[in-house]
């Protein structure tokens, strides 16, 4: 399912038209970005919990050249879904 599949089943299971659905999602998908940004949590009860980890410096081996490589440490977005979704 893409962003328009998506928006298109908020609309026909909320009642909406398809571009109030489609801003809803956008809303929607641009506070919990916002959210991520500055480090914050999002948990969605019966959905599930986005948040940032910080992923440690590492080493790794280029594929092409078998040189190894520095990997820089990084922050990363998460997500675990709610048992309620998985089962």
């Amino acid at each position: 399912m893409n962003k328009t599949d998506l928006a298109n089943e908020i609309a026909a299971k909320a009642g909406l038209s398809k571009a109030d659905a489609k801003k809803a999602l956008d809303a929607t998908l641009e506070s919990i970005a916002q959210a991520l940004a500055n480090e914050d949590k999002v948990q969605l009860l019966g959905f599930g919990t986005f948040a940032v980890v910080e992923k440690p410096a590492r080493e790794g081996i280029n594929p092409r050249t078998k040189e190894k490589i520095q990997i820089a440490a990084r922050k990363v977005v998460k997500f675990k879904a709610s048992d309620s979704v998985i089962g």
